[in-house]
């Protein structure tokens, strides 16, 4: 252990600076340097999230840790041949954006919150294209308080409107959408409103998290496990949650918008 003596004589003649101190979370990249994409990227990916497994932490219960999560590039093939099945044909890539939501399990709130999803889009001039119901494995060992938080994972498509030209002017708009339906929703006033939720919402990436466990999110997540899904870089970190009760619920979980946008 560095003694005190040590720290002042590193402080006065060395690089160490205590200021520079801070509590951190293990991140992992993976990222092929030629940009092929390939379902190996996500399989290492996941391999470093388990690594980084002593980053998070454990607590009494072994199956319930403080989250962890993976953000990929839009997996298009996937989602084109989903929606698909719904009779939904995708814009070509670039021309919609994806929203991973985290919905109440109450009915009546689920819808509410939905709706203003919608409203929001079409106010800022989008097209709604549909829903998709997230996969999950739900019968995944899991903690009991954990099941509790578990939301409903839906996604909602949403096509770029006339106005918009470039990407990154959608980029923009899926941003002015995820914020003003989330501040109606939360001046509903709902019983379960703070359920509600946003992970990502782009046109380039996705983000899949939870109060999981480093080794549960390949397992939980059934879209990470589907060949169709192809990338050339992934980032992962421990420590990303769906528990929306927590009052620091959005400082703690939003690093994968601020360092991988």
């Amino acid at each position: 252990m560095t003694t005190a003596a040590e720290i002042s004589h590193l402080q006065q003649h060395g690089l160490y600076s205590g200021a520079d101190e801070h509590d951190a979370c293990g991140v992992g990249f993976v990222a092929h340097i030629k940009g092929e994409k390939s379902h190996a990227i996500i399989q290492q990916a996941l391999k470093i999230l388990q690594n980084l497994d002593h980053r998070g932490a454990v607590g009494a219960d072994k199956l319930m840790g403080d989250g962890a999560g993976i953000l990929v590039q839009m997996p298009d093939a996937l989602y084109r041949e989903e929606m698909a099945r719904q009779g939904v044909e995708l814009p070509p890539p670039g021309e919609y954006g994806v929203g991973m939501i985290f919905l109440p399990k109450e009915h009546a709130s689920r819808l509410a919150c939905e709706q203003e999803l919608e409203r929001a889009v079409k106010a800022e001039g989008q097209v709604l294209l549909g829903w998709r119901d997230v996969p999950v494995d739900r019968d995944m060992p899991m903690s009991p308080a954990v099941r509790s938080k578990e939301p409903i994972i839906r996604q909602i498509f949403i096509g770029r409107g006339t106005d918009v030209i470039v990407q990154d002017a959608l980029e923009r708009k899926l941003y002015v959408i995820r914020k003003t339906a989330s501040a109606a929703i939360q001046n509903l006033h709902l019983k379960h409103s703070k359920e509600y939720y946003v992970p990502s919402m782009s046109s380039r990436t996705v983000v899949y998290k939870g109060l999981l466990l480093a080794d549960q999110v390949g397992t939980y997540y059934l879209d990470l496990k589907d060949e169709r899904c192809v990338y050339d870089l992934v980032y992962v970190a421990p420590r990303e949650a769906f528990d929306a009760s927590r009052a620091d619920f959005q400082r703690f979980v939003d690093s994968f918008t601020r360092t991988a946008p």
